[in-house]
C-alpha cells in the first residue's frame, strides 16, 4: 500500500467491522483490531492467507467497543497468541462486564475472549520491524489507543482520526466529558510528525493536515449543539445494527431505544420518550434519503 512500508499490510473492512493492520516482521507477527463478531471467521482467514502458514503471536486492541474486537475469540482459537488490550479496559474484560464494555449499551455482541497483557500511554512496542509508542486517545471511548512509529512516520489512529472526521463522542451521550478530550487527541496527533495515518475506518491516508482541519471543524460544529452528536450516534447505531441484521422492524428498534443505554441516553437528548415513534420516523427517512437504508412501512432494510 502506498506509503506503507512493506512489513505493515492493511485490511480495510468497511463499516461494521474496522480496519486490521498487521505487522510482520522476521520474529513475529501482530493484528492492530480484529473486525466485529459476524466477520470473525473472514478475518481468520483473512490472516491465515496473509501469514502464508506462520502463526499470528500477538493481537493488540486499540480500544474495545464490538467492531474493534469480535474476532479476538476465533484468532484467539486458531493461534494460541498473546492479546494485548487497554489497561484501563483490564477489569471489565476480566470480570466480562458487558455492560461496562459497551456492547450492551450499542446492542451490539462480542465473543467472550482473554488477554495476556496490557498497554498504556507512555508504553513502546515492537512491531513489523519498527518501534511503536503508545497514545492514549480519550474521546470516542475513554480507554482508547492510538499507536506511532517514528521511523516510517506512520500513525494507527483507531477511531480518533479518519480522513472525514472521527467515531461519535460516546461519552458525551451519557452527561460525561469527550469534546474536550477529542480536542486534546486532535491537538497531539497535530505535534506528531506523521506521513500516513491508517484510521479505524477508511482507507489509509497521507493528506494528515487536511483531515486534521475538517475534524477540528467538525469537532467545533458538535460541541456548539451537543445533539448533533446524540443524533450522528443514533444514526451511526442504527445503521450498525441493520448491517448486521439485514432487516430490523419499527418496533424492535423501539426497544432496542429502551433497552440498550447508549440508544437510550442519546434518544433522551433528542426528544422525550413518549415522542420516540416520531423521531425514530425522522432518523430513518433521512438515512433512507441518504441511501444508508431502505424505509418500509413497518421495517428498515439494508440496502442491497
Amino acid at each position: 500500500m502506498p506509503g506503507l512500508p512493506a512489513s505493515i499490510r492493511v485490511f480495510e473492512r468497511g463499516w461494521l467491522s474496522s480496519n486490521n493492520v498487521l505487522l510482520v516482521d522476521r520474529e513475529r507477527s501482530a493484528l492492530v483490531d480484529t473486525g466485529y463478531a459476524t466477520h470473525a471467521a473472514q478475518t481468520v482467514a483473512l490472516v491465515q492467507h496473509a501469514l502464508a502458514g506462520r502463526a499470528l503471536d500477538t493481537i493488540i486492541n486499540t480500544h474495545l467497543h464490538s467492531d474493534h474486537c469480535g474476532g479476538n475469540a476465533q484468532l484467539q482459537a486458531q493461534w494460541p497468541c498473546d492479546t494485548l488490550i487497554p489497561a484501563a479496559s483490564a477489569r471489565a474484560v476480566r470480570e466480562w462486564d458487558e455492560a461496562r464494555l459497551s456492547f450492551r449499551a450499542t446492542a451490539q455482541t462480542c465473543d467472550r475472549f482473554g488477554f495476556t497483557g496490557t498497554l498504556a500511554p507512555g508504553a513502546r512496542l515492537t512491531m513489523g520491524g519498527f518501534d511503536w509508542d503508545v497514545i492514549g486517545a480519550p474521546g470516542h471511548d475513554p480507554d482508547s489507543l492510538m499507536l506511532y512509529a517514528p521511523e516510517p512516520r506512520v500513525l494507527i489512529s483507531a477511531d480518533a482520526l479518519w480522513e472525514h472526521g472521527f467515531g461519535v463522542i460516546f461519552p458525551e451521550l451519557e452527561g460525561e466529558s469527550g469534546f474536550a478530550e477529542q480536542q486534546a487527541v486532535l491537538d497531539a496527533i497535530a505535534q506528531l510528525d506523521v506521513a500516513t495515518v491508517i484510521p479505524g475506518h477508511g482507507q489509509p491516508f497521507t493528506n494528515v493536515n487536511t483531515a486534521l482541519e475538517r475534524a477540528y471543524s467538525r469537532l467545533a460544529w458538535l460541541r456548539a449543539d451537543p445533539a448533533r452528536n446524540a443524533k450522528n450516534a443514533l444514526k451511526v447505531l442504527i445503521v450498525f445494527k441493520l448491517l448486521e441484521v439485514r432487516t430490523l422492524g419499527l418496533g424492535a428498534l423501539e426497544t432496542m431505544l429502551a433497552e440498550a443505554s447508549a440508544l437510550h441516553a442519546a434518544a433522551q437528548q433528542l426528544a422525550l420518550q413518549s415522542a420516540w415513534p416520531a423521531l425514530l420516523r425522522e432518523l430513518t427517512g433521512e438515512l433512507a434519503k441518504s441511501g444508508a437504508l431502505v424505509l418500509r412501512e413497518d421495517r428498515i432494510e439494508a440496502p442491497e
